[in-house]
């Protein structure tokens, strides 16, 4: 099969690789469409260990079984046996493994394999660029519920960073019963194209020197969208944390101590949260899922650079194997 494989550094080869072999419990995939992820960009930068080269990345895929299902992927691989997973907090689990990270191969390919409890059928109406969408948005839903647990809901939300993960937020917020949810992006150009999806999208000199939101999602964890979020949160209100940026710096913790501030990390999603999401997709609960650009899987290199570059519009490229 062919296959973009993670070669180094900022190096993306679209080559053959072996055909996968499914194992017991286990289905092979043909992926239609895989979204790249700000994850497969750290690796791709040299910035994540846990994905040395030579490496398939990709989990954001759907597509079709060998016998004819359309599928979307859940890519987190969970023990099962653990404390947390019996609890339902697979997401947590501290044995948990994720296609795209070693010993699992990502979904930049032609065909995956795929535990089949990780498959979730989608229906025949979807098309499969947008059903590639439930893993990110997973995430964002996840973000959002935890958030808004702490508070028993929330009427004004903060979401900084405007890519897949800052829109996902937003919508996931909005979806979730939250009034009024503000997005704050640097790039003008996808501030431009947030704006003509129907968001509120902010230039971080618009927002005051503290917006007293209830929420405040950082979807990009850099110190200053640390600091950011510290600035824009109201007293007795959470700071859900995200992003894998970088840096530890950016949190006025004197701030939270004295405001009774809640800090909280959300990573990935639980299987609940996962079918969740794909309900509030097929309802339309999370809009048209049209903020994507497709290009093919062969020209993932471009992708790379070009996100790399800052001069992709839309929140999320989407690859196709076999262009």
């Amino acid at each position: 099969m062919k296959a973009l494989v993670y070669t180094g550094p900022e190096a993306m080869e679209y080559r053959d690789a072996a055909d996968p072999v499914a194992g017991p419990g286990e289905t092979i995939v043909k992926i239609s469409h895989v979204g790249i992820c700000g994850s497969d960009m750290h690796a791709y930068l040299g910035h994540d260990d846990r994905r040395p080269a030579p490496l398939i990345l990709g989990h954001e895929g759907a597509g079709t079984t060998e016998d004819g299902r359309r599928v979307t992927i859940n890519p987190l691989v969970p023990c099962g046996t653990c404390v947390n997973c019996r609890a339902g907090n697979e997401n947590i689990c501290p044995n948990r493994q994720l296609l795209s990270m070693p010993p699992r191969e990502g979904a930049f390919a032609e065909w995956i394999t795929v535990p089949d409890v990780n498959l979730v059928e989608v229906p025949a109406d979807m098309p499969f660029e947008k059903a590639a969408l439930a893993e990110p948005l997973a995430v964002c839903w996840h973000a959002a519920k935890i958030g808004r647990r702490v508070l028993g809901g929330a009427s004004r939300a903060l979401v900084v960073g405007g890519g897949a993960i800052g829109v996902g937020s937003a919508l996931a917020l909005l979806a979730q019963g939250t009034v009024e949810v503000v997005v704050v992006e640097s790039n003008e150009t996808r501030r431009e194209y947030l704006s003509k999806m129907g968001l509120n999208a902010v230039a971080p000199d618009d927002l005051g020197e503290n917006g007293g939101y209830d929420i405040v999602m950082d979807a990009v964890g850099y110190d200053a969208t640390r600091a950011t979020s510290s600035a824009q949160v109201r007293p007795g209100g959470v700071i859900v944390h995200i992003g894998l940026g970088d840096g530890s710096g950016g949190l006025d913790v004197r701030y939270f101590t004295l405001q009774e501030v809640t800090f909280m990390g959300s990573y990935c999603y639980t299987k609940k949260d996962f079918r969740e999401t794909v309900e509030a997709m097929v309802d339309g609960r999370l809009g048209s899922l049209d903020w994507i650009e497709l290009r093919g899987l062969s020209e993932g290199q471009n992708a790379f650079q070009d996100i790399r570059a800052g001069v992709v519009a839309a929140p999320k490229i989407v690859l196709v194997p076999g262009n």
